[in-house]
């Protein structure tokens, strides 16, 4: 009898506890998550009346793999330009609640006495709600509509995003265990350049090497590819001294951005579910219940703290945001949990070995409660709100309005501001990539180079293809904006601007001379005076070079391309709507959409049939068929079940076509039925019918008379047979039609 792998056996028993477990939680209309963690339970050596796993280590390890693929699935689902689109509220909400949050869990740590590692890891736990769990919560309530519910979501995508950051400033204390400031900015440096360095070169190759092989990008292709990307760039983030979960998310987030990214979460939907419930079991395989009743008390106080904290100080994060009482109510009150990122931050301080050994089971405890009290929380907002606002004086009501009411207001445009912040942007990226390139050409080029031509001109050779990979860089470092219209507008509005706009230029070339010089230095000795010199004539050269600006430009040209392409193609399936779509608001004419019913009666008819124009004042710009696209359709141009028109007009003309659509829709659904019921019918051909000597087709039977002939009897053969449409018709022939009734009465009228 062959020996089974105890990896294989430890993973059918969770696998089983997981399949019971997720039928009972899923009949009792819970949270899943929380089904795993009882399954984790029921198979750990903790509990002693089921079978347990063998070998925790081996689970360790596919639990460090599931939070892989569950931070690949969350990148997929996250978005750069959503991020950019959250709006000032949540950043403002995201932010102060996470500073709060953490300090709170500080301070409980330390209130018991816990090392200093414990407590700083709690607060990273406790800053985290659960965006599984108030998703869930949201959509079983029917709240997801509500105003509130869209800041709170705004809010979770935020968190989720500097959950990962959190993350890495964590892996850092946890290795230097201690708080030098000098390392935990060199930290946040290497964070960012790695960020802007994948994001970029990402978001520029990857959509090309999709779009390149999108026609072998089936089910199973793609799913091997993307899972390649990812575990790709795991290994990169790894190497470069971040988690493995890091560079999951950050992979994830690329390809959420390309045309391909909706097809790639459906692709590895079922494998993140699988090592997701894996990763889920192993924590609760972390649960002793004896260390639990150990400590009940720290697990009901950070319980008390989650629930305290995030009502008044989350409620006050969003309240300082300028969000009304009520709303910042709702939100704080619907952020009192923590979840998959808790576990995540767990499972780091224990992979690392910086956290000790009560932590994990007292947060997985914590997380426990707090997810069944989060529709209760829910709850109770709107009558904790109508408490407050009962009690609250009227100064205080008024100064809180005032509040609110001064946040939304729009300011001016800034042209000042607008200049900076995009010339900050600019020398961020092209600075990070010039810096990249300079690296790899210092380790992987330049040796190789200085190999085959000798120090002598192997050091210039490698100098001088480093600064042709970087020139396009560091001409649109120090290029880019000086003709935008906001700089325009600054140097016209006052001469008192030109200094300032000067000197910004001034300092993008010395930035860019920088560059220059560190390259020659590094590759060819020579002396400051000289490699300066050269290096501002280099400047020069780039700057007034028209190919570099053409290359430059195309660069940029296919990152844009490559960052709207998925905005293009909603828009193209109708999903999105155009941009122009906003622009008319302000001209009281709209854009909607009208998906053509089955039953209705404009089915099969033209554009020009329909005088839409004309009757309604509406006009057709686009009709969405599948996903094939008509764009300004012809007067020609038939209307189909299922089609969505896309209509611009006024509020009234839309009103009217959609009221006037409906009722064509439900004329039909009303008509009656009877007379369109078909019967088979035969006449005689005589000696005195307009048919004689014609043929079928000559006879209009069917284009006129709406019958279709489906049968002859001639004189010469009396047996029934097809009819020949070409064939004339003679005197005793038996025609067989079918037809409606009223149909069939107006042919037989005329024979």
């Amino acid at each position: 009898m062959s020996q089974l792998a105890p990896l294989i056996s430890d993973l059918a028993l969770i696998m089983v506890c997981a399949g019971i477990m997720t039928l009972i939680f899923k009949k009792l209309k819970q949270p899943l998550v929380l089904g795993y963690i009882v399954a984790g339970f029921l198979a750990s050596p903790h509990f002693r009346f089921t079978p347990s796993v063998t070998e925790i280590s081996s689970i360790h390890t596919w639990s460090e793999i599931g939070v892989i693929f569950l931070l690949f699935a969350l990148g997929l689902d996250f978005s750069i330009k959503k991020l950019m689109k959250v709006g000032g509220s949540a950043v403002i909400s995201a932010c102060s609640i996470i500073l709060c949050m953490i300090a709170v869990g500080v301070f409980v740590g330390y209130l018991f006495g816990w090392k200093q590692m414990d407590c700083i890891y709690l607060g990273g736990m406790l800053a985290m709600s659960s965006t599984t769990i108030i998703y869930k919560a949201f959509d079983d309530m029917g709240l997801r509509q509500q105003r509130f519910a869209g800041l709170v979501l705004s809010i979770l995508i935020l968190e989720d995003i500097l959950a990962i950051v959190l993350m890495v400033m964590l892996s850092t204390i946890a290795v230097r265990k201690n708080f030098e400031g000098a390392e935990m900015v060199y930290s946040i440096l290497k964070l960012i350049f790695f960020l802007v360095l994948w994001f970029v070169v990402g978001l520029y190759l990857i959509p090309i090497f999709l779009k390149k092989v999108r026609r072998y990008l089936t089910g199973e292709t793609m799913l091997v590819v993307s899972l390649a990307l990812c575990l790709g760039m795991v290994v990169m983030a790894a190497q470069a001294g971040f988690s493995p979960a890091f560079g999951a998310f950050i992979m994830g987030s690329i390809l959420a951005e390309t045309v391909e990214g909706e097809h790639i979460e459906k692709s590895i939907a079922p494998v993140k579910d699988l090592f997701g419930a894996i990763f889920f079991v192993s924590v609760g395989m972390m649960v002793d219940p004896a260390m639990i009743l150990e400590y009940w008390g720290p697990i009901l106080a950070i319980v008390a703290a989650i629930l305290l904290g995030q009502t008044i100080l989350g409620t006050g994060g969003v309240l300082l945001s300028g969000q009304s009482l009520k709303t910042s109510m709702q939100c704080g009150f619907s952020l009192t949990q923590i979840g998959e990122f808790a576990f995540i931050i767990a499972s780091l301080g224990v992979s690392l070995k910086v956290t000790s050994d009560f932590l994990y089971p007292i947060v997985v405890a914590v997380s426990v409660i707090t997810t069944f009290l989060t529709p209760y929380m829910i709850r109770l907002s709107v009558p904790a709100y109508n408490f407050v606002d009962k009690h609250l004086p009227m100064r205080w009501k008024h100064l809180l309005e005032r509040y609110s009411a001064g946040t939304q207001t729009v300011n001016r445009e800034n042209h000042w501001k607008n200049l900076l912040s995009a010339v900050l942007r600019i020398v961020l990226i092209y600075s990070v990539l010039s810096v990249a390139v300079i690296v790899l050409s210092l380790h992987l080029l330049a040796p190789v180079v200085v190999d085959a031509l000798g120090e002598k001109w192997g050091g210039p050779a490698a100098a001088i293809l480093t600064l042709l990979f970087i020139a396009p860089f560091l001409r649109a470092l120090i290029m880019k904006k000086n003709r935008s219209i906001e700089f325009r507008a600054l140097w016209a509005d006052s001469r008192f601007n030109h200094g300032p706009l000067i000197s910004l230029i001034i300092l993008r070339v010395v930035i860019g001379v920088a560059f220059v010089v560190y390259v020659i230095e590094s590759l060819y000795q020579t002396s400051a005076a000289i490699g300066v010199g050269i290096s501002i004539l280099v400047v020069g050269a780039i700057v007034f070079s028209r190919f570099l600006k053409k290359q430059s430009i195309l660069l940029e040209r296919t990152f844009v391309q490559n960052l709207r392409s998925k905005d293009v193609k909603n828009v193209y399936l109708g999903k999105q709507r155009p941009e122009y779509a906003g622009r008319l608001l302000d001209r009281d004419i709209h854009f909607s959409d009208f998906l053509i019913p089955t039953a209705s009666l404009w089915a099969g008819y033209t554009l020009k049939e329909l005088d839409l124009g004309r009757k309604f004042g509406v006009h057709v710009t686009s009709i969405i068929r599948g996903e094939h696209r008509i764009n300004i359709p012809g007067a020609d141009t038939r209307v189909f079940p299922g089609d969505t028109l896309q209509v611009i007009g006024t509020d009234e003309q839309l009103s009217a076509f959609a009221s006037h659509a409906a009722q064509i829709a439900e004329a039909q659904q009303d008509e009656d039925f009877e007379k369109h019921e078909m019967y088979l019918k035969q006449f005689v051909v005589d000696k005195h019918s307009p048919f004689i000597g014609r043929s079928i087709r000559e006879s209009g039977i069917r284009n006129k008379y709406h019958c279709l002939v489906v049968g002859i009897e001639t004189v010469a053969d009396e047996s029934l047979h097809s009819p020949d449409v070409d064939a004339p018709l003679s005197a005793g022939d038996v025609v067989w039609v079918v037809g409606e009734e009223a149909s069939l009465l107006r042919l037989f009228s005329v024979e």
